[in-house]
């Protein structure tokens, strides 16, 4: 079965670099889908029923927290790990670990540690040269 990434953030220029910073993965048959903001996700989300979600907080029509809780209790999703996104020095809410992210990472971001955690959670072995 494919992998799939599922790169969710309002902001075009992130997702763009998040899409480049993962392509090499595509390489190795994961497929990579974005959505602007939420609602988009969501909907793709349990359309498309990824293994990875890369989620920013602050959108509009839905944030990214209250995303992650809906994926997180959807029995399809359930499989589904979600990396929340946050701008450095944003304060986030403990980890609740049945309806919460799985991880926090800070913006920006360092491309090689998003790469090394997708081939990681995606069970991918890389040759990263590090």
């Amino acid at each position: 079965m494919q992998k799939r990434i599922l790169i969710v953030d309002d902001d075009a220029h992130i997702r763009l670099l998040l899409r480049r910073t993962l392509e090499e993965l595509e390489l190795e048959g994961v497929l990579i889908d974005v959505a602007e903001d939420g609602v988009e996700g969501l909907e793709k989300a349990r359309a498309l029923k990824p293994d990875l979600i890369f989620l920013d907080v602050m959108m509009p029509r839905m944030n990214g927290m209250d995303m992650c809780r809906a994926v997180r209790r959807d029995p399809e999703l359930v499989a589904t790990h979600v990396v929340i996104l946050t701008a450095r020095g944003q304060t986030m809410p403990p980890l609740d670990l049945a309806h919460g992210p799985h991880e926090f990472l800070t913006k920006p971001f360092d491309p090689d540690h998003i790469i090394a955690r997708a081939a990681e959670v995606l069970s991918i072995d890389l040759d990263l040269g590090f």
